[in-house]
């Protein structure tokens, strides 16, 4: 059974737990918005695990991705009040943090693919995502 077999909640959720022993969560984010857009900080205690985990699918599924344009996969609508609502990223802080968290774990690399630079997965995060999947 491969990663992309199991429903993605399931798999995120999984996954989160597994990261718990191998990243922590910065004592800062416990008061940080996951976006300019955000009125509110997040409402779980182990949010950054749960974001950790759907990057490392992110990463998974389209490598090589880079922290801009995962940034925009995270953003959302901002409220405007009474002018019409636009769209803002997500904080590029959390993202480049969870990268740097990940590399460090093993679970993904830096590469140059051509023109192309970001970041893909290793075997390491594979293998991980995969027994999580079984």
């Amino acid at each position: 059974m491969a990663s992309l077999d199991i429903s993605p909640n399931e798999l995120i959720k999984k996954a989160a737990e597994g990261l718990k022993k191998d990243i922590k969560m910065p004592d800062w984010a416990a008061f940080v918005k996951t976006g300019a857009f955000r009125e509110r900080i997040p409402d779980t205690k182990d949010w950054w695990y749960h974001r950790a985990a759907a990057i490392l699918r992110k990463i998974y599924i389209q490598s090589p991705i880079g922290v801009n344009k995962l940034s925009v996969l995270y953003g959302g609508k901002k409220n405007m009040g009474v002018k019409p609502e636009r769209f803002m990223r997500g904080s590029r802080k959390l993202i480049r943090v969870i990268l740097q968290q990940l590399e460090k774990s093993g679970y993904i690399q830096q590469v140059t693919k051509g023109t192309v630079k970001g970041r893909t997965i290793t075997k390491k995060g594979k293998s991980f995502l995969d027994k999580i999947a079984k």
